[in-house]
């Protein structure tokens, strides 16, 4: 069975506590710091979701404090990630550029810039604009330029395609960027082989360590936040 170890602690703290080069994968979603950015826009995104991620209270950072705090999540990354270990960070578009240079700093080598594409999104200003359907995801490898990829001599697209969150998913509570367990599923696979570890510092509901337990990875999952991190010990213990 998979081993599963959750820290209910800041990242930086805990990674301190995780064995130097014995992370395989990192899968992880971390603050966009959108919040003040998406607050000042022409947008009615409030008043359709009550629990809106620019008012979760770690979405809000200035770009200089934000900036910062990823650099050490980098170099927090690169003391227990293996030699050939693969990493995949969502991220806005617009900070594509920011993350990729921060990681290089540290010993990643850059891979990739990929997009999720979400079938079903939430509609908000159809009637204005272009409506939001995709999120940007990077690839990563520590110390060398290629790792597993167990594509099994198929073509894999850096665009995936999956449907946002279902209903079904959300039983736990609900977390306001919930990735769906399909999406995640596709990187677990492809990036890690079974009884590898597979790390999320920045866990929220759980969707990573739900995706690993099932491919029969080890997991170590990490959330500040107690409702979320409650919520995901849960849903991680329960998941089969």
């Amino acid at each position: 069975m998979a081993e599963v170890k959750l820290y209910n602690q800041d990242c930086i703290n805990a990674m301190k506590e995780i064995e130097e080069s014995s992370v395989d994968l990192i899968l992880t979603d971390p603050p966009y710091n959108l919040g003040n950015f998406m607050k000042n826009r022409d947008t009615n995104l409030k008043k359709m979701r009550e629990n809106f991620f620019g008012s979760a209270g770690w979405d809000d950072m200035e770009f200089g404090d934000w900036e910062k705090a990823m650099d050490d999540f980098f170099k927090a990354s690169a003391k227990v990630m293996k030699k050939g270990g693969s990493m995949i960070v969502f991220m806005a578009i617009i900070k594509v550029e920011t993350i990729i240079r921060l990681a290089e700093k540290h010993g990643f080598y850059y891979k990739t810039t990929g997009i999720w594409h979400k079938t079903n999104p939430m509609p908000r200003n159809m009637n204005l604009h272009f409506v939001n359907s995709t999120e940007a995801w990077i690839y990563f490898t520590y110390k060398t330029r290629t790792g597993t990829f167990n594509n099994d001599g198929a073509m894999f697209h850096d665009f995936v395609e999956t449907s946002v969150t279902g209903n079904g998913e959300r039983k736990y509570g609900k977390h306001p960027t919930q990735k769906p367990e399909s999406l995640m599923q596709h990187f677990v696979d492809l990036l890690s082989n079974p009884e590898e570890c597979v790390l999320d510092p920045f866990m929220g509901s759980g969707t990573t360590g739900v995706a690993a337990k099932r491919l029969d990875r080890n997991f170590i999952g990490v959330e500040l936040d107690e409702t979320y991190f409650n919520m995901a010990s849960k849903r991680i213990k329960e998941a089969k």
